[in-house]
């Protein structure tokens, strides 16, 4: 059972790039999936989550500039960040929790983490 987060680098303030979340042994079907990132010298905090059915949730400080997406066919989730801006900075990681709602506790399955930085 494995989820990898990929898709991190260096981009420009203002700059997109998309997250991926690959599930490996396991199918993402019947898991919510949340977005978790940590800043340096910050806490972990989970940003966006997206249930089995599709239904999905944001913290404030991303609403708007990122979303989240399914692909149950590829067993992927992705996180498409727009706007990007240097406060975004942080090792990004996915996780999955059974379940019917959107969590940002209880999280049984745990990716290594991406890093994406902002900065001109």
């Amino acid at each position: 059972v494995r989820l990898q987060a990929s898709g991190g680098g260096l981009v420009q303030p203002e700059g997109s790039l998309r997250l991926s979340c690959a599930a490996s042994g396991f199918s993402l079907n019947g898991y919510a999936i949340v977005w978790f990132r940590q800043a340096p010298g910050k806490e972990r905090e989970g940003i966006s989550c997206i249930s089995r059915r599709g239904t999905s949730d944001y913290r404030e400080s991303v609403k708007g500039r990122f979303t989240i997406s399914r692909d149950n066919a590829k067993n992927t989730i992705y996180l498409q960040m727009n706007s990007l801006r240097p406060g975004d900075t942080a090792v990004y990681y996915c996780a999955a929790r059974g379940g019917w709602g959107c969590y940002y506790n209880g999280m049984e399955y745990w990716g290594k983490g991406t890093l994406v930085t902002v900065s001109s």
